[in-house]
């Protein structure tokens, strides 16, 4: 997919760059539908360029100057060993049109408009296309980040509206809310920074039947609920009090079922049980959110009781609902299961909330992308639940985009599903408390403890401990299962959290070793970065593939690629520092020579390393 429009880049000399390379971007005013991507950069040099997209741009261009008769040509740019990057349309067009490719590679080559980002371009092999970047477009690029901080690419700001984490009232979060709360975090993180209008939802399960035997035993536990607040230390405990009660005493599941009459019908003390059993579990939940940095709004199922009333009764006046043994089902195109709208009994299902929900997100919240996240369990209940608000015209895929984010499961090292060892399922709070205990073990092993302050530490055992767990979810492909390891989280080698912040502040610490600041570095942005050493040249490419990779992410919402350019990032910088002396020393240890536009790649390397962390949701620390 093309994330840019195909409009004329830039004017100027064939190959020569203008004198502000930046300043060519003026008259680009379209956007990618699907991403919302966009260039219309009166100021290009306030914002990072996403190279790819423009070069997917420039091409297309080319391709139809050269071509006009072709339909949606298929532009494919990557990473080339004989350039900075080639271009293999001919091939693909050569078989169509039953030309030589190399005949179609020179044709496409002879229409590139000349453009700030392309330096050189030649042809090689049977058709493919060289693209040589242009130093002064990366060197400009590499001093804005330094600059300006790490900034996204245009974007028109879509109404996007997040639903993730959604835990059930009376129970508590465990192993398997983990990878929902953290990918859906994730995700508005990455669209917020592109500057989208990112709605946080916590879907939570907050009515139904089993609110009746949870208020009946409230009121034979606190009989005075309704005026005092019942000191329930642990609410999961008292669930399963209460199922207890139902399953085994007829007459508690008597009363048990009055009181989810009198709740339905909103019974003042009744309300107020839930009411106070509700916030019992928020409170619960929220000390999970902030250990995570979790920002959520809740919103339950009981907000939409209303609405789900009148919803029922559109689409039976519509004639979307069909009677089957005394239920009210819908049936939709797609939708191999039939939604159950009302049950025999009167009362509403899931389906019911479910697409109420899509209806209030749609027209009320006015949802531009919707994305729910959720185990790949739940798909098939998905692609029925949009097939039938699909045919009721509640959502029309020309005027909104949907993603339903699905995910694996989380393993134990043994490869079955994470458990405790009396096979009870695990609270998150324990699996976070582990992670803290954990991550102090391991800091102190590298005696960490001894080498900074008390406050420093507690900061580092922190970020390490929740970093790792986020960490380790997110630089798996979400489709798949993967297996949950502490040691492995923790290792301090390899792609994993805990190596990666340490390669940060090994990277912070450069420049402030050699006692030079950011206002010195920022002075010297002023004067133009030398990228003379291969090693630099590198690794500034590789700084400014940044864009490139959240753009794609807004694709799919396979947020690994974040974690794979976060490594590889940290490698590149590796070469660069073990080639490339930033600090140079004499025998004694004193310091020579500093190079400036060294420690300005530095600083970039830095603030990009910490947008992706910011993205991920884990804590940076200064010191580790």
């Amino acid at each position: 997919m093309c994330d840019f429009p195909h409009k004329k880049l830039c004017t100027g000399d064939s190959w020569g760059l203008p004198s502000s390379v930046c300043s060519s971007f003026m008259s680009i005013e379209n956007q990618d539908v699907k991403t919302g991507t966009m260039v219309n950069n009166d100021d290009f040099g306030s914002h990072m360029c996403n190279i790819l997209g423009h070069l997917e741009s420039i091409f297309t261009k080319a391709v139809l100057a050269a071509y006009p008769d072709v339909v949606d040509p298929v532009i494919q740019i990557q990473l080339s060993k004989h350039a900075d990057y080639q271009c293999n349309a001919a091939m693909a067009l050569a078989k169509s049109l039953k030309k030589n490719p190399r005949e179609v590679g020179q044709m496409i080559l002879q229409n590139v408009a000349s453009n700030p980002l392309i330096t050189k371009l030649d042809i090689s092999g049977p058709g493919f296309i060289n693209i040589f970047l242009s130093q002064d477009f990366i060197k400009q690029q590499v001093t804005n980040v330094v600059l300006n901080g790490v900034t996204p690419p245009p974007m028109v700001p879509k109404r996007v509206v997040v639903d993730f984490s959604s835990p059930n009232i009376a129970k508590e979060m465990h192993v398997g809310h983990l990878r929902s709360t953290i990918i859906g975090d994730c995700i508005c993180r990455l669209l917020e920074f592109l500057g989208h209008d990112v709605l946080r939802l916590n879907h939570l399960g907050d009515w139904g039947t089993q609110f009746g035997m949870l208020i009946a035993h409230l009121q034979d536990c606190y009989p005075d609920f309704a005026t005092n607040p019942p000191p329930i230390a642990d609410l999961q405990t008292f669930y399963k009090e209460s199922k207890k009660r139902f399953d085994e005493d007829e007459a508690f599941k008597k009363r048990a079922y009055g009181a989810v009459v009198k709740l339905q019908s909103h019974d003042p003390v009744h309300i107020k049980g839930w009411e106070e059993i509700c916030e019992i579990s928020k409170k619960e939940f929220e000390k999970v959110y902030e250990r995570l940095g979790i920002r959520i709004v809740n919103r339950g199922e009981s907000f939409y009781q209303s609405r789900m009333e009148a919803l029922v009764k559109e689409l039976n006046s519509a004639g979307y609902l069909e009677e089957d043994d005394g239920r009210k089902v819908m049936f939709a195109e797609g939708a191999d299961i039939p939604l159950i709208i009302v049950k025999s009994d009167g009362g509403f299902t899931y389906d019911t909330s479910d697409l109420t929900c899509i209806k209030h997100r749609i027209e009320e919240e006015k949802g531009d992308w919707l994305i729910y996240v959720t185990d790949a369990g739940q798909s098939q209940h998905f692609k029925s639940f949009f097939a039938c608000a699909k045919r009721a015209k509640i959502y029309d895929p020309a005027k909104t985009r949907i993603d339903h984010v699905t995910f694996g499961v989380v393993l134990g090292e043994d490869r079955k599903k994470f458990k405790t060892r009396s096979g009870d399922t695990v609270r998150l709070a324990q699996l976070l408390d582990e992670g803290l205990q954990r991550s102090e073990e391991k800091l102190k092993e590298k005696d960490r403890h001894t080498a900074l302050t008390p406050e420093d530490f507690s900061k580092a055992r922190d970020a390490v401990a929740y970093g790792c767990v986020k960490y380790a979810d997110l630089c798996h492909d979400r489709s798949r299962d993967y297996v949950f390891s502490f040691d492995r989280m923790l290792d301090f080698r390899g792609n994993t959290a805990a190596y990666l912040l340490y390669a940060l502040t090994r990277i912070r610490s450069i420049a402030r070793t050699a006692g030079v600041n950011r206002e010195d570095i920022v002075a010297e942005a002023k004067k133009p970065i030398d990228l003379d050493h291969e090693k630099e040249w590198k690794l500034a490419r590789t700084i400014l593939k940044f864009p490139d990779v959240v753009v794609r992410i807004t694709e799919d919402l396979y947020l690994h690629p974040l974690c794979e350019y976060l490594y590889e990032i940290s490698s590149v910088f590796t070469e660069f520092y073990d080639n490339c002396y930033c600090v140079e020393k004499d025998e004694t240890g004193k310091i020579v020579k500093i190079n400036m536009g060294r420690l300005m790649l530095c600083e970039a390397t830095a603030t990009v390393m910490e947008k992706c962390f910011a993205i991920l949701g884990i804590k940076t620390v200064e010191r580790m």
